[in-house]
Order: C-alpha cells, then sequence, then structure tokens
C-alpha cells in the first residue's frame, strides 16, 4: 500500500487511494456499461451505458469505504487505534491496532460483512422499488447490480481465511477456544495460504477454458497467499518480539552523515564503511534531519553526485518511522503506516540514541528462540 495518496480523513480516519482504484472504476464502469446493462436493458444509447457504468462503479466504491468504515468504527469503540483506510484494486484495507480480546476480533471481522449486506440488500430494495414505481429501467438496474455485487462480496470475504474477514472470524473463535492469540493468528494465516493457491487454481483453469475473467480471480489469489504468508510470519515473530523495548533491539551509535555533504563525499567518507542499509543525517546543529537509502545513492549518476546535496534526496524527518527507547518494539512495528518502514530511528529528545534495522529484529529473533521462547 505505499503506492498509495492521503485523499483527507473519512470519521476522523485518514484515507488514502491506491493507484489502482481508478483502474477499478474503468474496469466495474467498463463492464458494467459494456455487457451487464445492455444485457438487462436492450435498446439505450452508448452514452446511457456509459454514465451508468461510471455510476455504478463509483457506487460499488463508496461501499467498499463504507465496509471499511465498519472496521474503523468498530475497532474504535473497542478502544483500538485505526491508522488509515486505503482503497485500492481488490477491495479496502484498515490498517489497525492489535485486538487485545478474541470478541474484538470478532465483532471488528463481521461488522464489514454485514455492513456490505446491509448495503446490498437496500441497493436491491431501493432497485426493485424504483423499477416497479416509476418504471426507470436503467436506475434501477444499476441498483439491482451494485445489490448483487454487494451480496457476493459479503459472502466472498466470509471465507473463512484470512486476510478475508471470515479469516478473522476463524481467529476469533480459535483464540476464545484455546486462549492463545499467535497460535489463532496461525491458523487463520494458513487456511488464507491454502485459500490463496485454490482461488489461483480455479483462476488458471477459468482461463484456460477461454475466459479472461479467470486472471482476475488468479490475481486475488496471489494477494491472499501474499498477505497470508506475511501475517503468518508475524504470527510466528510475535512471542519473540513481546516485551522487547526498542532500546533492547537498536544498534548504538548510530553511524551518521551531515545532511550538507555532496552525494559524493557522503559516499566516499561516510557510506563505504556504514553496517546498514540507510544512512541517519544530521543537521549543522547535529539534530537528527532524515534517512537516506544507500541504494538510491548508488542509482545517481556520477555527474551529478559533485552537485547534488545528499539531503536533496533523503526521506526528510517528517516521514521516518521513529520511536523513543523504552517504547516496545512490537507496538512500534504494528503502528508502521504506508509510506513508513524499516529502520527505525530511536530518539532521545533531540538526539539520535541508536537504529533499529531488518537485521536487529532478525538478531532479536534469534535470540530469543535459542532461549526457545519462539513458538513454531
Amino acid at each position: 500500500m505505499n503506492n498509495s495518496v492521503r485523499m483527507g480523513r473519512v470519521l476522523g480516519v485518514p484515507l488514502r487511494i491506491h493507484w489502482t482504484v481508478p483502474l477499478l472504476v474503468v474496469l466495474f464502469g467498463y463492464s458494467l456499461g459494456s455487457q451487464t446493462l445492455p444485457a438487462m436493458i436492450p435498446d439505450q444509447s452508448n452514452a446511457t451505458y456509459t454514465i451508468a457504468g461510471l455510476a455504478g462503479a463509483l457506487l460499488l466504491l463508496v461501499s467498499l469505504l463504507a465496509h471499511e468504515a465498519a472496521h474503523a468504527i468498530t475497532a474504535r469503540k473497542k478502544g483500538i487505534p485505526v491508522q488509515s483506510i486505503t482503497l485500492w484494486a481488490l477491495g479496502g484495507m484498515t490498517q489497525m491496532g492489535r485486538p487485545r480480546t478474541a470478541g474484538s476480533t470478532f465483532w471488528i471481522a463481521v461488522s464489514g460483512p454485514l455492513t456490505s449486506l446491509l448495503a446490498g440488500a437496500l441497493a436491491l430494495g431501493a432497485g426493485i422499488g424504483l423499477d416497479t414505481l416509476s418504471g426507470t429501467a436503467v436506475p434501477a438496474a444499476v441498483l439491482l447490480w451494485l445489490g448483487w455485487v454487494n451480496l457476493v462480496l459479503a459472502v466472498f470475504n466470509l471465507l473463512p481465511a484470512a486476510p478475508l474477514d471470515g479469516g478473522r472470524v476463524v481467529q476469533a473463535l480459535t483464540w476464545w477456544r484455546t486462549g492463545d492469540q499467535d497460535r489463532a493468528e496461525r491458523a487463520a494465516a494458513r487456511a488464507g495460504q491454502v485459500l490463496g493457491v485454490v482461488l489461483i487454481g480455479l483462476g488458471w483453469i477459468v482461463v484456460l477454458r477461454g475466459a479472461l475473467s479467470g486472471l482476475w480471480l488468479t490475481v486475488i489469489g496471489f494477494f491472499v497467499v501474499i498477505v497470508a504468508g506475511a501475517e503468518h510470519q508475524r504470527a510466528r515473530l510475535a512471542p519473540a518480539l513481546r516485551g522487547i523495548r526498542a532500546a533492547d533491539a537498536m544498534t548504538s551509535p548510530v553511524e551518521t552523515c551531515q545532511d550538507w555533504l555532496t552525494v559524493q563525499r557522503c559516499i566516499d567518507d561516510v557510506a563505504a564503511r556504514t553496517r546498514h542499509s540507510a544512512l541517519a543525517l544530521t543537521d549543522f546543529e547535529g539534530r537528527p534531519s532524515g534517512l537516506v537509502h544507500l541504494p538510491r545513492l548508488a542509482r545517481i549518476p556520477a555527474a551529478q553526485r559533485e552537485t547534488l546535496r545528499v539531503r536533496d534526496v533523503a526521506t526528510p524527518w517528517a516521514r521516518c518511522t521513529t520511536c523513543a527507547p523504552d517504547d516496545l518494539l512490537q507496538d512500534v512495528l504494528e503502528k508502521l503506516s504506508p509510506g513508513r518502514a524499516l529502520p527505525i530511528l530511536v530518539t532521545e529528545g533531540q538526539k539520535l540514541a541508536g537504529i533499529i534495522t531488518a537485521d536487529d529484529i532478525s538478531r532479536i529473533v534469534r535470540r530469543q528462540a535459542l532461549r526457545g521462547t519462539e513458538s513454531r
């Protein structure tokens, strides 16, 4: 979700739009306007079909937003912080903190599909009523299509596999039955990996039979496999990171570079000897001012390295991931938002106390595994 743009707020929650959303609108609008509506209500003008198709696609986008907003509202009622809502081509994602109880997990999970079911029922009712009372066939057909799509989305989301809402329900029930949150998350994630493989297989079968719509099913399957795999890894890491402070995981002292140096001087004097793939930058007063990734420096043409300042190609401090030494590492990782990722800069006041990279986290996990604290 890093390639998304913030587009205001919904109920106080930052809303982000992925670059694939226009693709979603075009694909659904084209499908509705060129195939579905002509089959339902023939003999209309092309302009009518086009406008109605785009209107239906935008209404679908609104219903997806309502689905994610339901997750966010329920999470906040349960005292769980919500970082953002992101809409993209395969639906939406609500980034939030980790639920503390099985009950919270359950209600957050079911709130989205219940909202889609309600939206589907309302759209179907409105479409039937509009067609019966006024005979306006085109708007009625759009509403009927919207209703059925929402019902299908609700049912699909209830499949018992993470990251779908049904997987969260399975996770909540397993957690409630066993009392082990990490085990419940691993079980739901494994189910998600299996479901993703099944969807990929079904998609290819559909494609081989001559229907290109199977590609959409395959893409969804790949997404489910990837996210479920990431969630399984997170569930395995959680026990090892539990109770670990940022100060326990960070590398200190931090290798830094003055942000006013040219790129060439930074490479020659600092980057060539650093152990990390990123360098923290400091300003004239020694305060941290940003972060530069070494692969980014390597891509700068040689002709520009003598004149370009390193701060001009760095991530500004306001966009860096930061925390305090006493912050719990697991909490910091859960709060990572789109556009903010590793490494994490640990600050104490206006001083840079340390840096946490993926290697530092792997070291912590290996150390905890030797002590027998990692769950498998």
